[in-house]
């Protein structure tokens, strides 16, 4: 669902790649959000995601789109590793019986 988001920010490179230059934009959209009291909150919100954006940074993080792979057809034999080895479920041998109305059938 983000296909569009992706290549906006493909497009922009590695200014939108970096975790750096992501917490640096969330601390500064942060600023003027806090001189108005009903803002407070979105402005702990930018807070948080700068220092989350920081220290993904830090630790060498960075965005790499994921794309969709071309679907390979796989054969019928190849799908099954390994055939069940158990048979399936079945009702005691009591319920198996048919009952007298259903024999008329």
């Amino acid at each position: 669902g983000q296909k569009y988001l992706t290549a906006v920010v493909k497009v922009f490179g590695p200014l939108t790649r970096n975790y750096y230059i992501r917490a640096v934009l969330h601390a500064a959209l942060a600023v003027p959000a806090g001189f108005l009291l009903s803002t407070i909150l979105g402005t702990v919100c930018l807070g948080i995601a700068s220092g989350i954006y920081l220290l993904a940074a830090v630790r060498g993080e960075e965005w790499r789109p994921i794309e969709q792979k071309p679907r390979e057809r796989l054969h019928v034999g190849e799908t099954i590793k390994q055939p069940p080895s158990n048979p399936p479920p079945r009702p005691p041998a009591d319920a198996r019986k048919k009952q007298p109305a259903e024999e008329g059938g």
